[in-house]
């Protein structure tokens, strides 16, 4: 008999733990032909989370709970997941409820027929703020403008993936994983599962503005190398306003064109705009310099402190 195994990230969700277990439990029971596990990972919270999944985990023990030493991010949360499957195909869902457990058999149905990743397509967000929408769909415009991997729009981390795939992600050495990317990367044979994106059950979202960028940021470096090819380019037109502003001032020298104090406008826009460049292309270098850095390391990307029904 075929196994399922369910991956849930949880950071601070205490108000969603039980129901988001009642619903996954409930539609997994109606799965008759396959056995079925949930693999819970709880990211550091600090409020009564791992206290409720412990409960839970007591009472199934389909339940298995993995608490980490404190909080290393959602991207780190689902890779030790990852790596503690024994299932033969693996969804990956977030607890807030806004990816709905009910449409696990609908997905389950389209890998039976041989599609190895079955990526969930939001095609409408409810309770999102126009905010938030419009950060979205740039998110996605300019990851892919810059990302030498095509990255499916409006998709989130909510799939489903054929053991095979797993096993191709968990081989990979890298620490700073962008799943996302990655699962595009990998190719295989994929299709697109639409869906409505409902309201978050209870709580708050976990991934405000700041951890957005940060997510982008690892999304472009780990996937293209155009940033720094930018920073040539940005040398380039530098050169060539350089010029510009060479032949400018000797054209106003020798022709009288403006009465300025001798050197000014040029030697202004020269300092602004060459330190400018500079300080950017320092910073797009340092991005991909602290990358290599981290990965030299060698450092565990989470450190479990505890594991339940293991």
């Amino acid at each position: 008999m075929k196994k399922i195994s369910v991956i849930v990230p949880m950071y601070y969700e205490e108000k969603v733990a039980e129901e988001c277990y009642k619903r996954l439990t409930a539609c997994l029971q109606k799965l008759t032909d396959y056995t079925y596990e949930i693999i819970i990972i709880d990211d550091g919270s600090k409020d009564k989370t791992l206290e409720i999944l412990e409960n839970i985990a007591s009472k199934d023990d389909k339940v298995k709970v993995i608490s980490f030493s404190r909080n290393f991010g959602h991207q780190a949360a689902v890779t030790a997941g990852l790596k503690h499957v024994s299932g033969d195909a693996i969804i990956i869902i977030d607890a807030d409820l806004q990816d709905p457990p009910e449409l696990i058999p609908q997905m389950i149905q389209l890998w039976e027929q041989g599609n190895e990743i079955i990526y969930a397509k939001r095609k409408k967000r409810k309770g999102e703020s126009p905010f938030k929408l419009l950060s979205a769909k740039l998110f996605y415009q300019i990851l892919n403008a810059l990302s030498d991997t095509e990255i499916p729009k409006d998709t989130g981390d909510f799939r489903l993936v054929d053991r095979k795939v797993v096993d191709t992600i968990n081989n990979m050495p890298e620490h700073n994983k962008f799943l996302r990317g990655l699962f595009s990367w990998v190719g295989y044979k994929q299709i697109p599962f639409e869906y409505e994106r409902e309201e978050r059950f209870a709580g708050k979202t976990k991934y405000p503005l700041r951890k957005m960028l940060k997510l982008a940021s690892d999304g472009i470096i780990s996937f293209s190398t155009k940033p720094l090819k930018l920073v040539g380019l940005l040398g380039f037109i530098s050169i060539v306003i350089s010029i510009l502003i060479l032949i400018y001032a000797l054209l106003s020298y020798f022709l009288k064109l403006n009465q300025l104090s001798a050197g000014w406008t040029s030697l202004m826009v020269a300092i602004t705009f060459f330190a400018g460049v500079q300080l950017l292309s320092i910073w797009i270098m340092s991005e991909y310099i602290g990358r290599i850095y981290d990965e030299t390391k060698q450092r565990p990307q989470f450190i479990i402190n505890k594991k339940i029904n293991f």
